[in-house]
């Protein structure tokens, strides 16, 4: 019997638009209120997350930075794991040779290093790639430019980063050039020490080998005392990949999931502009005994 659901949020529980719709927030309230643990499963990092999740009034844990932190529902770290300092210089050493944007994520900020025109443009090219297909004079003027400045922190030199002392939890490259990008990923290929995945063909996403989604939320929920096989997962990128190949009760992708992603799932749900995430909830529950609750051991 599933007792925790787990989703991602871009291209999963979110629309295009990157907000959730009503109907699926009244899905996922309808799981909680028959005893279903819920837990967002997101490469954003917290506060990221709670842009959008925070006016919902969901109560559900954080797995965030694609598994670098994790967060109770009382919204306490309960744990993390950042880049080696060194490792993370190594592997920039290698990206740097390449023209691609790269923004050091952390536990709060976004961080690009470079001039002030050089943070601009990078500022715009992630916004006309994931976001919004907007002249520049239209971004400028929108909400969410807004918000991505503010999120976004400036320094010269990874010197500077290190300096302060800011736990780095994953490197997030993005380009229109998929060519570049793949040939990125190849040169890190012997890297044992991390992992390289992606939300979108447009980026790559560069974390310690041990902050990915599927491994985290497994010791994560079974330090709760639940079992692999009481969860569900959704998801539709790679960076989801790690949760829907391994043995969860029900691995359910998105209709618009990568291909891989779907023949790794036991199960397609509709797409996210279909309303998928609320569609596959209202299934299971349709599934469940009639008047029970779904119950952790610790509810016991």
């Amino acid at each position: 019997m599933i007792k925790v659901i787990a989703s991602d949020m871009d291209g999963t529980l979110l629309g295009d638009d990157h907000r959730a719709a009503p109907e699926t927030i009244d899905a996922v309230r309808r799981a909680c209120d028959a005893g279903i643990r819920f837990i967002i499963a997101t490469g954003r990092n917290f506060f990221g997350a709670m842009t959008e999740m925070g006016s919902t009034g969901i109560v559900c844990d954080y797995l965030v930075s694609s598994g670098a932190e994790v967060r109770d529902p009382s919204l306490q770290i309960v744990s993390r794991c950042p880049v080696d300092r060194e490792v993370c210089r190594e592997v920039y050493g290698r990206i740097r040779k390449y023209p691609v944007s790269v923004i050091f994520c952390t536990d709060r900020y976004d961080y690009r290093i470079g001039t002030p025109e050089e943070i601009e443009e990078s500022l715009m090219l992630e916004l006309e790639l994931f976001h919004l297909s907007m002249s520049r004079e239209e971004i400028k003027a929108s909400p969410l430019y807004e918000k991505t400045k503010a999120r976004t922190k400036t320094f010269r030199s990874l010197d500077e980063l290190e300096e302060a002392g800011v736990p780095v939890y994953k490197l997030f490259l993005f380009s229109n050039d998929t060519q570049m990008l793949s040939e990125i990923e190849e040169s890190l290929a012997d890297r044992t020490d991390i992992a390289v995945a992606s939300s979108f063909v447009t980026n790559l996403e560069i974390t310690d080998v041990r902050a990915q989604k599927g491994p985290v939320l497994k010791d994560y929920i079974e330090s709760l005392g639940y079992t692999m096989d009481e969860v569900m997962v959704l998801g539709d990128s790679m960076n989801d990949l790690s949760m829907l190949s391994m043995d969860f009760g029900a691995t359910v992708a998105m209709g618009n999931a990568e291909p891989e992603v779907k023949r790794a799932a036991r199960y397609v749900t509709k797409t996210n502009e279909e309303l998928g995430v609320a569609y596959a909830i209202d299934e299971l529950l349709k599934r469940m005994p009639s008047g029970g609750e779904a119950r952790g051991k610790d509810d016991a």
